[in-house]
Formats: C-alpha cells, structure tokens, sequence
C-alpha cells in the first residue's frame, strides 16, 4: 500500500508527524478511556467497499492524550488510484478548539490529469466532496478546517520522457458528534472518508443513480505498487 505521508494538522495549529507501524492507541501506559476504545473498536470492524484496502499504522504522538491511524489505498489490478491517512484523536478532558473530545484529521491525495488540475474551482470541489461525503451519510460534525493543495511536476534531463504529473491533496480536520455514551459514530464516518477517496480516486458512487456526485477521470499513469 502506499501509504499517505507528509505532515496532519490537528485543526488547531499543532502539527506531527505520522510514523508509520501498528497504529495501536497511545495511552501513556495507562488505560484508555472506554469511550475511545469503543470508538476505535468501530473502526476496527467497519465494513468498506472492496477496492478501497485499509490498515493500521502508527498514529501522531503528540497531537492528542490518545490517537489511532489508519492509511487506506484505492486499488485497481496493481495500481494504487489514490491514498490516505485518517487519524481519531481523543482528549477526555475537551479541547477548546474541537469543541469537543474527539477530532478526526485526515491526509487525501491523487495524481490528475494536468488539464483538470488547471481548473480554478478544483480546490472548492475537493472540499465540497468531503462535507458532501458526510453529509450524504447523516453525519453531524463540527469545527471543520482545512486545506487543498495542487502540485505539478515538470521532468528534465535523464526524466525528460516522463509526462508532466499533478496531484491533489486534501488535509482537513473535524470534530465528530458524540452520541450515546460519548462515543462518537466512527464506522459511519471511516465510510464517509472512503466515499472521498474513492471520489478523488476517480470512481463511480458507491449508490447508484446518485448524479449530483461529481467524479474525477482516473489519472492517466496511476503510481504502480
């Protein structure tokens, strides 16, 4: 799989780095609070759609008391479309810029054709499709931030053959609802993220007959696993 890297920003201005293995809580060597073990048991056990693969790795150690990662890639045959890395923080006692006592952080990115990645509302397209995602599911969320950023590669000398290359990246963070013992819907909102990859991935809507969902066209030279 290949794995989403870079840097998560928590929605607050803190930034870590994701190190990458078993994506196991951090509990500074106490119990976790059962709010959050339930929540990541959630996403343990949801189910997702086929071409979308999702495991564990290591989570930020600095961001929250307690975190959890995943890293997912949406394969097709030997090529990854698209990757990413969703990330639960939780702090029992809230944080004043969640609003609350989870956050989810994500990192999304995909390579583009170069003539789509040239359109000037592409940025508000990429964010309208992760508060669509959500919204399509029923989600009620708070706090939501982020950014969208377009990169194009140019290739020289002993690269020169290589086509121009662009890619898309979103990173964003919110805060879930919590519902019925302060847990917050985690598997509902695990789907939503996969909806997004799979949008910027280029493939159709999980639910057929959906036309108000905008696809990207699948990437000319996906990266080879």
């Amino acid at each position: 799989m290949a794995a989403a890297q870079g840097r998560l920003s928590d929605g607050a201005g803190g930034m870590d780095e994701a190190k990458g293995a078993e994506g196991e809580a951090r509990d500074k060597g106490s119990t976790a609070p059962p709010a959050f073990t339930a929540a990541v048991d959630a996403l343990r056990v949801a189910r997702l759609r086929p071409q979308i693969e999702v495991e564990p790795t290591r989570a930020p150690q600095r961001l929250a008391p307690h975190a959890y990662a995943l890293e997912a890639a949406v394969v097709d045959g030997d090529e990854d479309l698209a990757d990413g890395r969703l990330v639960l923080l939780h702090d029992p006692a809230g944080h004043d810029a969640w609003r609350g006592t989870f956050r989810l952080v994500t990192l999304v990115r995909a390579e583009l054709e170069p003539e789509m990645a040239a359109d000037p509302l592409l940025p508000d397209v990429c964010w309208s499709w992760l508060t669509g995602a959500l919204q399509a599911r029923g989600l009620t969320y708070g706090e939501p931030s982020g950014t969208v950023t377009r990169a194009g590669s140019h290739y020289f000398g002993g690269l020169s053959a290589r086509p121009p290359a662009s890619q898309i990246e979103i990173r964003a963070s919110w805060t879930p609802r919590e519902g019925r013992g302060g847990v917050p819907d985690t598997a509902a909102h695990l789907a939503s993220w996969c909806d997004l990859l799979a949008q910027v991935a280029g493939l159709p809507p999980a639910a057929p007959g959906d036309a108000s969902v905008v696809t990207l066209p699948q990437r000319r030279d996906p990266q080879a696993r």
